[in-house]
């Protein structure tokens, strides 16, 4: 590996809870400005597998690395200060009723910054121009469509200008046109931005029209069965379950 191209790096990574291991001996890397994909049947430790890179939960064993530095052994000041590189885009937007769209994503540059309100409006306005929601400013969730509010939830998680986005399942609860349109908002955030995008996602459609890089988790095996950019997989894989997988949408509790 090479670690000056790597925005995380997974090394002997084993989770779980209690003495439930979710999955185990997880090696893995993620290029800087790759939109990289964990995939797999329910139950296999997608999710779980985000809540560790982020900080959120401590691993068994292992390491991971963001930009070359330690997770699993910063302090907590150390690990406050690597998770200002993240941004979140939660499945259900975790966007705040009681906010207006403006106000919710000044959240964290009113937490994390010492920016006068004015600029703090003006880049809260622009994180929402960047997913096209100019015009939305004053509106409430309960205002918007579905799928407008996931591009606002997305605008949140621009908002401190992350260095790596993490979506869990972007396109739960979405139609086939609004999640083709946050695929397209993904791919075009990517190249101006240059941002890292690590995505939790079991929807086929979103997988090969976007990701260069996927791991195929196996809660049997409790770890990575195979990896690789997702088309090639689908073509040359030798893996019965996992050409099953990327060729049929009913996938295997």
């Amino acid at each position: 590996m090479n670690n000056s191209q790597n925005a995380v790096e997974v090394k002997d990574l084993t989770i779980g809870y209690g003495d439930f291991i979710v999955l185990k001996d997880l090696n893995f890397s993620v290029k800087k400005g790759e939109i990289f994909a964990i995939l797999g049947g329910s139950g296999c430790g997608k999710s779980t597998i985000l809540k560790h890179i982020i900080g959120l939960h401590k691993p068994k064993s292992g390491e991971i690395l963001v930009n070359g530095k330690s997770m699993v052994n910063a302090t907590e000041s150390e690990r406050e200060k690597l998770m200002l590189e993240f941004g979140v885009l939660y499945q259900s937007s975790a966007l705040f009723s009681s906010l207006t769209l403006e106000e919710n994503i000044a959240l964290p540059l009113n937490e994390f910054t010492d920016l006068p309100p004015e600029l703090i409006s003006a880049l809260a306005r622009t994180k929402l121009s960047l997913v096209n929601l100019s015009g939305f400013e004053g509106f409430a969730p309960a205002e918007i469509s579905g799928g407008m509010k996931k591009r606002a939830g997305l605008a949140r998680a621009l908002a401190l200008d992350p260095g790596i986005l993490f979506f869990d399942e972007p396109s739960a609860g979405l139609d086939p046109i609004s999640s083709a349109e946050l695929d397209r908002l993904i791919l075009d955030l990517r190249d101006t931005l240059g941002t890292t995008m690590i995505i939790v996602t079991h929807e086929l459609d979103s997988i090969f029209s976007i990701a260069d890089h996927v791991i195929i988790l196996d809660k049997e095996i409790k770890g990575i069965t195979e990896e690789g950019n997702p088309l090639e997989l689908r073509k040359n894989t030798k893996n019965s379950w996992v050409k099953e997988f990327l060729t049929r949408s009913d996938l295997r509790p």
